[in-house]
């Protein structure tokens, strides 16, 4: 009997779930000695080429994939021919479609990927909405900006939290966030709502609070986009982003937030493909390949000890530059001093451009050792070198927790700031839930009193769909109509009808920063702005505008009469802008932001709930 019990002991000790070393409710990584030596030794023992591969971290698109998958069998083979050191985790795209995949999925994915490497691996992601940014089940987090008009710096320290807890749960250890860039350009169409606001002090103090929270789920972070992108009017996807401002604009504005962060012990700072001709007058040096901007700013003058990695190698504002030898982007990234090497335009080209800049010396063996110890020592520190995979059981007692969903309600519907209202339209009355019936039975005539005119970008996607169940959950016969710029004026007549006969209208103005949309900008598109100004000269007075991301919208349209800011079209959003028209909710949001012609940051009409709590659709 002894031995049967010690054996049973035995067996248990071996399959004790490994994720408890690296549980999202432990400390943010410290340095220990343990890690450390692991990481000297370790680079002791590699190769140049090795070295070179610790340097790279390409995409990883996580979804169920068969062993023998064409697309896993490569990533396999990159892993070994170029000793892939990282990935950045994200999932597939179909044309406007983002196809996110189930935690299970990913963390399964991640863990076979750990399993294969020789060394360790690095899993970062852009959960800028948190983990369902990504992923599906997950907390859903409205856009930062959302944060700026709630207000709350707690907020942003549990938002941390919540996202670092749900990414470590599935394996993800490093999260590209929290945006640093200060927000001062209107018309910036690729930072706007993705920044905590205008006021370099507010985003500052929301950074490293959302560090903070970070850090406590074990996850590490970033501040983006240094030395700052919220002063642009070009999306760097596309083309060359410029930053016009003398050095005393970017020391009281843009580098704030960022010398708060480092002073917060964030863990790595992204540098943007943004020129910045106070810093460094070559017009052929975006900040990316700029030691002014990289090794003497960031690293001397502001002392910054971390990590430092680059935007996506593969965007035009950089890639443009080379065009006729790609691999030398990596290089001069490289020789600027960034230490990882993100998303290279061409993993094979880059990695060789490197391998023969240090075989020449052009890069020093000391230089080379100086990034790849510091990749090493994260993976340490996160004890990686001893424990590389994650429990898949315990996905779900930690992602989607109800309460971190209900929190992420609370934020969006805190942060809804009320801008202009002229008394005529809001609240909305509610008539109750729609009247059951049969399946595929006839249901009640939809009747024009109350018409929703939903302006998206693409009419084939979520957008507006939370939206649209809402309202009907409350006005059963209300007219909904979704239209984008491709319909928009064949649609003219049919929604001005509607309006014309409408009581009151409510029109939702899907307006958000799409990284790489071509002609990419935060106004409306030709055609729906064209229909949303119609809406207007008929029906202004009769008429609330909701901004479902973009909050300078109301710039373009000096008709509006009431004016809803939500920052966010994400669907906690949407649903918080419903419980808000309809008075189920208090509105107490402040804008973040200035919105030109209209109001001043701080700004924003406060109201209390206007529905007794407990009806059938008060949900605070």
């Amino acid at each position: 009997m002894p031995r049967i019990v010690l054996a049973m002991a035995l067996v248990l000790a071996l399959t004790v779930p490994s994720f408890g070393k690296t549980k999202p409710s432990h400390p943010a990584p410290v340095s220990t000695a343990r890690g450390d030596k692991w990481a000297e030794k370790t680079l002791r023992s590699l190769t140049v080429e090795e070295k070179i591969g610790q340097l790279f971290m390409p995409w990883c698109r996580a979804s169920f994939l068969n062993v023998e998958s064409p697309e896993y069998l490569q990533w396999l083979e990159t892993m070994q021919k170029y000793h892939v050191g990282s990935f950045a985790m994200s999932v597939h795209v179909d044309g406007p479609f983002l196809l996110r995949s189930e935690p299970y999925e990913a963390a399964e994915l991640l863990n076979r990927l750990q399993k294969e490497s020789k060394l360790p691996l690095l899993f970062a992601a852009d959960f800028e909405r948190g983990v369902s940014t990504r992923l599906l089940g997950t907390t859903n987090f409205p856009h930062a900006m959302a944060f700026g008009a709630d207000g709350k710096i707690e907020d942003a320290e549990n938002f941390g939290r919540i996202t670092g807890q749900e990414a470590r749960a599935v394996g993800v250890h490093w999260n590209f966030f929290p945006d640093a860039d200060v927000n001062s350009n209107p018309a910036n169409p690729i930072i706007n709502t993705r920044s905590f606001g205008e006021d370099p002090k507010q985003v500052g103090d929301l950074v490293t609070a959302y560090i903070k929270g970070a850090h406590e789920a074990g996850m590490l972070t970033t501040v983006k986009h240094f030395p700052g992108h919220g002063d642009t009017a070009t999306d760097s996807h596309l083309g060359v982003a410029s930053v016009n401002g003398d050095r005393a604009h970017l020391d009281s504005i843009e580098l704030p937030p960022f010398r708060q962060a480092i002073a917060a012990g964030v863990d790595s700072v992204m540098v943007a493909h943004v020129t910045v001709p106070a810093l460094d007058a070559d017009p052929n040096h975006v900040a990316t390949i700029s030691p002014a901007v990289v090794s003497d700013l960031l690293e001397k003058e502001l002392g910054f000890k971390g990590l430092i990695v680059t935007d996506a190698l593969d965007m035009a504002g950089l890639t443009h530059l080379f065009a006729n030898d790609i691999g030398r982007a990596a290089v001069e990234a490289f020789k600027a001093g960034n230490d990882l090497l993100i998303i290279p335009a061409d993993l094979g080209a880059s990695y060789e451009s490197m391998l023969k800049a240090v075989r020449s010396g052009e890069i020093s063996q000391q230089r080379l050792n100086r990034s790849v110890l510091k990749i090493l020592k994260i993976k340490g520190h996160l004890g990686l070198n001893t424990v590389r995979t994650v429990d898949l059981s315990a996905i779900a007692t930690v992602v989607g927790k109800p309460d971190n969903i209900t929190f992420g309600q609370q934020v969006a519907d805190s942060a809804i700031t009320l801008v202009r209202d002229n008394g005529k339209v809001l609240p909305l009355k509610s008539k109750g839930t729609a009247k059951g019936g049969l399946p595929y039975m006839t249901r009640e005539e939809t009747h024009n009193q109350v018409v929703a005119v939903i302006f998206s970008d693409d009419m084939r996607t979520e957008s507006g769909r939370a939206f649209g169940r809402e309202f009907r959950a409350r006005i059963p016969d209300a007219h909904v109509i979704y239209v984008d710029s491709r319909v928009a004026a064949g649609m003219s007549d049919e929604v001005l009808k509607a309006i014309d006969e409408a009581e009151a209208v409510v029109a939702a103005v899907y307006v958000i920063p799409t990284a790489g949309k071509i002609g990419n900008s935060v106004a409306m598109a030709d055609a729906s702005g064209a229909l949303l100004q119609q809406v207007l000269d008929h029906a202004a007075q009769k008429t609330a505008v909701v901004a479902m991301g973009n909050p300078y919208l109301a710039s373009d349209f000096p008709k509006i009469e009431n004016y809803m800011c939500t920052f966010s079209n994400a669907a906690v959003s949407e649903v918080g802008a419903i419980k808000a028209l309809f008075g189920e909710i208090p509105i107490r949001g402040h804008l973040p932001v200035t919105i030109p012609n209209v109001a001043q940051r701080g700004a924003g009409l406060e109201r209390p709930a206007q529905v007794a709590q407990g009806g059938p659709h008060a949900r605070n």
